[in-house]
């Protein structure tokens, strides 16, 4: 039996690759890689010289099976996203499950992913979180937030700067103008930035600047002490 390897990758700068995921790279019998001309970049830049197979989203079903095979055979294989860690709002989850039930060994580096950073950078408190990656975009965005209204714990989003302004606004218009947030853009880049206050001072600042680049939402749970006080004076 070979070894399935998810490998990180950075989301931004090429320093936050790790020695490990390099000799990895190196040593495998094959990468996997969300998007090869992506790829292709980072493993130059770091002199990795071995195959490419295109396994993303939309090929993940039909191309898991003969990796497994392989894997069974003994051949040892990367799994690498764009950016970030495989598996967390990218491909890796279908094809870790299917090793897994085949008895092979998962590994996956610690390494970059975009979340971390965001929350522990925030302010807000980071000892209990969910974490909620990409909303959906039309059908069930409504209820699934709606749900998530009570919740206490700080809340993780990933989100496209095309729609972060109307997500914006629908946070508001569930959770209050006056819930604490941080949104973070470009993390590692050059770029990088963190927009802190209430949602609507968000609303306010992404509405005279527009939005570009990467973009993580920290969102404050609900205040449960606060509830209580109110429960109390009354």
């Amino acid at each position: 039996m070979g070894t399935l390897y998810i490998v990180p990758t950075p989301v931004g700068n090429m320093e936050d690759m790790t020695l490990r995921a390099v000799r990895i790279l190196k040593e495998t019998d094959l990468i996997l890689a969300e998007d090869t001309r992506t790829s292709g970049i980072l493993l130059k830049h770091f002199g990795i010289q071995n195959r490419l197979m295109s396994h993303h989203k939309f090929n993940e079903h039909g191309t898991s099976a003969v990796i497994v095979e392989r894997l069974k055979a003994g051949q040892n294989i990367a799994l690498i996203s764009d950016a970030g860690t495989p598996g967390i709002s990218d491909p890796g989850f279908y094809l870790a499950r299917e090793a897994s039930k085949a008895g092979i060994t998962v590994q996956c580096l610690p390494g970059a992913t975009a979340c971390i950073p965001a929350i522990v950078s925030s302010g807000l408190p980071c000892d209990r979180f969910c974490f909620e990656g990409f909303l959906p975009q039309k059908k069930g965005r409504q209820s699934h937030l709606e749900a998530l209204k009570d919740e206490t714990r700080t809340m993780i989003f990933y989100e496209s700067p095309y729609r972060l302004l109307k997500t914006l606004q629908q946070f508001a218009a569930i959770f209050g103008e006056d819930r604490s947030i941080s949104v973070a853009r470009e993390i590692s880049k050059v770029h990088e930035e963190y927009i802190r206050g209430t949602i609507q001072e968000a609303i306010q600042h992404f509405t005279k600047t527009e939005p570009r680049g990467e973009i993580v939402i920290i969102l404050a749970g609900k205040d449960i002490k606060s509830k209580n006080q109110k429960k109390e004076l009354i």
